[in-house]
């Protein structure tokens, strides 16, 4: 994989989650909107400190620091969706 595959994935995922936000805001009649404003902060976050650790990654040891920083990526979405899912109940 090279790093412009990563980045396209990193957004991706980025743009996915948004677009659930969006449409459950959307469904709900901005009564839990708030809520939502901070998920999509937190994924905003999530997706610039992750393109920045993709930006300067280290010379050694390049494998198991992309496989750790996907990891962590991948959680930290994993979380937002159960916070959206969460708020959905």
């Amino acid at each position: 994989m090279n790093l412009r595959t990563i980045k396209k994935d990193v957004l991706f995922v980025t743009n996915e989650f948004l677009s659930d936000c969006l449409t459950f805001s959307d469904y709900s009649a901005g009564k839990k909107d708030d809520k939502v404003q901070e998920l999509v902060n937190d994924a905003l976050v999530l997706t610039d400190t992750t393109l920045d650790k993709i930006n300067m990654y280290p010379a050694e040891n390049v494998k198991a620091y992309f496989r750790d920083l996907s990891k962590d990526f991948y959680e930290g979405y994993d979380a937002l969706y159960q916070k959206l899912s969460e708020i959905t109940k």
